[in-house]
Formats: C-alpha cells, structure tokens, sequence
C-alpha cells in the first residue's frame, strides 16, 4: 500500500496509475476526490486518461485508506494544500496537471492560487468557490443528521440532489457505499471547515489555463454563478452540461474526461 506520512504521523494513501507507453514520456496529472469520498471516486477516469498521463490518486487527508482525523482536528486549505506539496516531492513531480470535483475544486481552486508554479493545468468539475454562501446552511443540518444518524443514512438520502434524477438506482447505492466508508470523526470535523471557505477572492492569482465545468441544473450554483466566478479567472474556459446534478463527473464520467484529456493535450508543455 502506497502511503505518504506526515509530519504530524497521519498516512495519506495513494494510487498511480499509468498505462501509457513505457517508452513515451508522460506528463502527470493529480485527481482531487470530493467530500466523503476517496481516490475510487476516479474510477471512470482512469481507462481514457491512463494510456496518455500518469495519474495520481489520492485519498485526502482523513478520508479513503489515509489516517482517519479526530472531530476536534484544525482543518484549513493550507494543510491540505501542504499534504499536496509533500506528496508531490514524495514523488519528486516538479509540476502536475490538477483535476477536482466538488469540494476538491474549492481545494484546488486555491491550491492553484497559491502554488501557480506547480500546477500546469486546472480542471474543476463542480465546484463550489464560496461554500460559505453556497453550502453553509445546508451543512448546518447534515452535521446534525451525521451525529444523529451517521454516514449512510446521511448519503442515501442526499444523494438523488448530488447525481440527478437520471442516476439509477444501483449509481445511487454504490455511492452511498463508498460514502459511508468516511470515519464519522473525519467528516465531522471536516463539515466544520466547509461553511468558512471562499475562494473567489484568489481566483484572480491563478495563472494556469483552467478548465470549469458545471451542469445546467447545478445545485451548488448557476450557470450565471459560475459563469461570474469564472470570468474571474486570467485564462478560464467553461463547459456546460445538460443535466441536473452537481457531481458531474461521477454521472457524465465518460465525457468530462475525454474533455479533461483533451484540454490537458492542447495545453502541455
């Protein structure tokens, strides 16, 4: 099991996948799971970008297979951003194409920001840059449903409004299973930091080429939401999707990656 270990003793577990031509130098790319999830949220991805780019999947800290955080842990963008740029020297990666979805986007989003010299590319599927107005009262009553009920019961009955009226039934069920495997201690204290995060003010210091993609029927925002937060960003590229869910490239995996990979290819160096 590959694992990276902090300063502070926690693991970070981490998967690279790369089937592209032994022979043929590849450029990296970093996949950022949301809220709840870990590097398997990738599955879907791995086939089209596997044979063109060495993909690095991380469980974020607390989450997945990595060290399972207390409730009480001081979670901010900056140690997750500081996990990623360990990782990167751990893996002595000088720079990497980052792709998010969700909440990965808010931490990408930043990472970008504050790192410009590390992050070739960014790709953010939807992602919320001010969960602060977007999320905070509906995490008020999640936090209360998690202590009351756990993570199963929370993520079945949230998960129609994360995947869309057109997920079947058995995507909604292995979703809530891969959910419901985030130590209840880990998501508590993380729901803590989610309602004070805003990015937009740092949207403005990304320097890389960016790729934003949403759905018309978004529940973290807008088509016009995004389309003004994106404007924000120095060389932003938008693409949107017909569709009602906000996890997009969960229920349009095969898409969003062909759009993924092909936005990589025409900006690598």
């Amino acid at each position: 099991m590959a694992t990276l270990t902090t300063d502070s003793g926690f693991e970070i577990f981490y998967q690279i996948d790369d089937f592209s031509d032994p022979w043929s130098p590849v450029e990296t790319v970093v996949l950022l799971h949301g809220n709840a999830e870990s590097g398997d949220a990738w599955r879907a991805w791995i086939p089209p970008l596997g044979r063109h780019l060495r993909i690095i999947r991380p469980d974020l800290r607390g989450f997945g297979r990595s060290t399972a955080t207390p409730e009480d842990f001081p979670w901010s963008l900056k140690v997750l951003s500081d996990d990623l740029i360990k990782l990167a020297k751990h893996l002595k990666i000088a720079s990497f194409h980052l792709v998010a979805a969700k909440i990965g986007g808010t931490i990408a989003l930043n990472f970008a920001a504050e790192h410009p010299e590390l992050v070739q590319t960014l790709t953010v599927l939807g992602a919320p840059p001010s969960p602060k107005n977007s999320l905070a009262p509906t995490v008020a009553l999640w936090v209360e449903q998690l202590r009351k009920d756990g993570l199963e019961p929370w993520a079945r009955e949230s998960m129609r409004g994360r995947l869309g009226s057109r997920a079947p039934e058995k995507m909604l069920e292995y979703w809530t299973q891969l959910m419901a495997k985030t130590p209840l201690s880990t998501q508590l204290g993380f729901m803590k930091m989610v309602p004070t995060l805003d990015v937009r003010p740092a949207l403005a210091k990304i320097q890389c080429p960016t790729l934003v993609i949403t759905t018309t029927g978004s529940g973290l925002g807008s088509v016009q939401d995004t389309e003004s937060w994106c404007k924000l960003i120095k060389d932003a590229t938008m693409l949107v999707l017909e569709d009602d869910s906000y996890h997009v490239a969960a229920v349009k995996a095969d898409e969003t990656a062909l759009a993924t990979l092909d936005f990589i290819q025409k900006h690598s160096s």
